[in-house]
This record gives C-alpha cells, sequence and structure tokens, in this order.
C-alpha cells in the first residue's frame, strides 16, 4: 500500500469516528435535554445506589450539565469544530462513563443506566459494550486531534457553540418547566396502557435456577441439589432445609408493569378505568408533599366539570394515606386519592401535580401544573376533537420555534461570511 492510500485510509477512519461518535454525543444528550427530569430521578437512583443520597440537592443540576456537555461535545464532533477541545471532552467522558458502566454491569445497582433517557433503554451490559466500542473511537480520535482541520473560522465555530448552547438550553428549560417537547416513554399520548401492559403470545420468559440445600441427617452435611436430582423420595437420610433462585435469563417485560390503582373503598379499579368507553381525568402527584398546590383550585373546577358531565375524575399518588389526607382538607380537593406505584407516576407525566385524559385506555392529552386547561375551553366541546387540535398547535407551534431559530443561525453566519470577505 502507498503512503498516499494510507494517509487517505487513516483520514477516513478519523472522520467516520468523529462522525459517528458526534451522533451517539448528539443524540444521547437530545434524549436527556427534552426529559431533564427525567435524567434528574436517574441521577437519584444513581446516588442512592452509591450511598451518596446527601448529593441529592444536585441531581436537576447535573440533568441539565450532562445533557447540555453531551450536545455541545457531539456537534463540535460532528461539525470539526473546536475539535481539540470536543476530543479532550469525549475521552474525559467516556474514560469516566466506562468503568462505572462496568460495575453496573457487574453489581447490577440500577437496572438502566439512562445515558439514552428513555428513548433507547440498554441493559447494563449491553451499555459497557457500547462504550467499549465507543472509547475505541474516541481513542482514535483523541489521538490524532491535531491533524482534523477545521472548515470554519474562529469567529463562525463561536456563533456556532453559542447558537447550540442557547438552542440546548431553551429545550431543556422548555421541557423542565412544561412537558417533554418530544415524548419517548410508553404512556406518551396516543399510547393505549392496556395494549403497553400486554404480553405477547409465546414471549420467552423469566429463567431461574433453583438450589435446594437438604441435611444429611447421619452426617449433618448440608449440600445443594437442582431440581432434577434433590432427594425428594429418601427422606430417610436427607432433611430439606432451604432454596433459593437466581435469574439466569431475563423474558420479555412489557413497556407498562406495576400500573395498578388502588382506590381506598373500591379496592382495584385498573381494568374499570382503562377499559371506560367515557373519559376519565387522572391527576398524577407522585409525591403529595412535594406537589404544587397552585392550581389546586383549577383542578377542583376541572373535578367538578367532569362529574357534571358524568366522567371518572381521580387522584393518584404514591404517598402515605395520612400525607394525602392532610392535603386534601387542606386544599378541600373534591375527588379521591388513589395508590398507584411511584416510579409509574413518575414515568407516566413529568410534573407534580400532573394530569392526564383518558378513553378505554388510550392516552388522549397530558397537562404539567402549569398547563392545566380551563374549564371554559372544554364546555361543549368533543373532547377527543379539542385534544387532537391542541396537539396540532403545539406541533405547529414547536415547527415555527425551529424555523425561526434556523432562519438566524443562517442570518448570522452569513454575515460573518460576508464581513470575512469585506476584510480580505
Amino acid at each position: 500500500m502507498s503512503i498516499y492510500n494510507k494517509h487517505n485510509h487513516m483520514k477516513l477512519l478519523r472522520n467516520i469516528c468523529r462522525i459517528l461518535v458526534g451522533i451517539v454525543f448528539i443524540y444521547s444528550g437530545f434524549v436527556k435535554g427534552v426529559d431533564p427530569l427525567g435524567s434528574d430521578y436517574k441521577f437519584t437512583d444513581y446516588f442512592n445506589a452509591f450511598g451518596m443520597s446527601w448529593m441529592g440537592f444536585s441531581t436537576l443540576f447535573f440533568s441539565f450539565l450532562l445533557s447540555m456537555a453531551d450536545f455541545l461535545i457531539g456537534i463540535c464532533l460532528f461539525l470539526n469544530i473546536k475539535i481539540k477541545t470536543a476530543a479532550w471532552g469525549a475521552i474525559l467522558f467516556m474514560g469516566f462513563f466506562t468503568p462505572l458502566t462496568l460495575i453496573l454491569a457487574i453489581k447490577n445497582p440500577v437496572t438502566d443506566c439512562g445515558c439514552f433517557g428513555d428513548a433507547l433503554i440498554l441493559t447494563n451490559w449491553e451499555t459497557f459494550w457500547k462504550n467499549i466500542i465507543l472509547l475505541a473511537m474516541t481513542l482514535v480520535i483523541f489521538y490524532t486531534r491535531d491533524k482534523y482541520k477545521p472548515i470554519f473560522n474562529f469567529l463562525e465555530q463561536t456563533v456556532v457553540l453559542v447558537g447550540t448552547v442557547i438552542f440546548m438550553f431553551c429545550v431543556q428549560w422548555y421541557s423542565f418547566r412544561h412537558l417533554p417537547i418530544v415524548d419517548f416513554r410508553p404512556y406518551a399520548i396516543g399510547k393505549n396502557i392496556s395494549e403497553g401492559m400486554a404480553i405477547p403470545d409465546g414471549a420467552p420468559h423469566d429463567e431461574y435456577a433453583i438450589t435446594l440445600k437438604y441435611k444429611n441427617k447421619q452426617t449433618g452435611e448440608v449440600k445443594d441439589f437442582t431440581e432434577e436430582n434433590y432427594p425428594w423420595q429418601d427422606t430417610v437420610n436427607w432433611e430439606y432445609v432451604s432454596s433459593d433462585q437466581k435469574l439466569i435469563k431475563e423474558g420479555y417485560k412489557a413497556p407498562i408493569h406495576d400500573f395498578v390503582i388502588e382506590h381506598p373503598e373500591l379496592g382495584d379499579i385498573t381494568q374499570e378505568v382503562l377499559e371506560d368507553n367515557g373519559y376519565t381525568f387522572l391527576v398524577i402527584a407522585y409525591n403529595i408533599n412535594k406537589t404544587d398546590p397552585e392550581n389546586q383550585e383549577k383542578l377542583n373546577r376541572l373535578a367538578a366539570y367532569a362529574k357534571d358531565k358524568g366522567y371518572r375524575f381521580y387522584g393518584l399518588s404514591a404517598s402515605a394515606a395520612d400525607d394525602i389526607r392532610k392535603y386534601t382538607e387542606a386544599h378541600q380537593v373534591n375527588y379521591d386519592y388513589c395508590s398507584t406505584d411511584e416510579i409509574q407516576l413518575k414515568t407516566i407525566v413529568r410534573s407534580n401535580p400532573g394530569l392526564i385524559l383518558l378513553r378505554q385506555g388510550t392516552i388522549l392529552d397530558k397537562w404539567g401544573h402549569r398547563d392545566l386547561p380551563e374549564v371554559e375551553e372544554l364546555q361543549n366541546k368533543d373532547l377527543a376533537s379539542y385534544c387532537l387540535q391542541e396537539q396540532q398547535a403545539i406541533t405547529d407551534r414547536y415547527l415555527i420555534y425551529s424555523l425561526i431559530m434556523l432562519y438566524i443561525a443562517c442570518i448570522f453566519l452569513y454575515i460573518i461570511r460576508k464581513y470575512k470577505r469585506m476584510i480580505k
């Protein structure tokens, strides 16, 4: 192979690594950025798993910081700007997270690392091997960082970086203050909860290795047996002591599990709610003590409207019954609160409280506590049509915002290019 061909092949390899790693970082940063509270909850899980619960005050800060850093490094690598700084950022990221994911894979304190938010769920071992591949490509970028030649000048690179930071922060802040602008969860609008709980025919089940311990009555020795060879008939020589089971292969896990609505008086009403042909409003308050009561009066008005129309209206919380009672009495809540798993409630809506509208188990709409609809908006309207129109309006608004930001970025780059020609 000639020196020229070898040089071209190395250049191709460097650019392939740069682009692929850049895309992964951009994707990782964006899917976490559109759901800052999801990353906040994941950091809480990490800190609790490693005995660092005292760090709980910083989880939201790290949520914003991590997704911003991910996205910024990805943009730099993908567009070949500030490549030396980006290479250092990428190698520090991979140098920290690769051994961390190995620890998670071995000890499994947290079942999902959360590196791609809810957009792509990987097991800890899958995450570790993904990081090994990324680390190898990042090392190529790092050790050849001096060979990359940027196509933008310093001012253009600065404009792109500042624009990226502003864009990403706007995405993060809006998604935090309202709801994620892109919802990757199984409780997204349009999803059916019953279908999300269903297990397909023929789906693999969890497989366990069962160990049975028996003690020899003559010698006192305790020996391990399997289900195939344990001495269940030899009661003269062997005495059962205990058994243990270990998961050796995970089966199919439905996207939605542990979703149960337990009414304080009526018991389990999950199926009644999911099969109801009418409309059901559910107020989601995973922790009643952390609930923002500012819009409770509006929720009370919505509950009165729903009851007048014959719709179901319940609150769902994982809080203790005494805490719920104190809250409902203090704020004159006019609907019943039911018990539901906290993790499920945090997953349903990233707001405390939040509100969702169901019909036959399908989520028609959801609102954060800052965006609750007024009763007047719902009066004399078909709720299904109203929700569709509202979602279309939100989609149109996002599209307009995106086009405006793209237009501004193009104008900035045009001005810089023109200024550069003028001073030559």
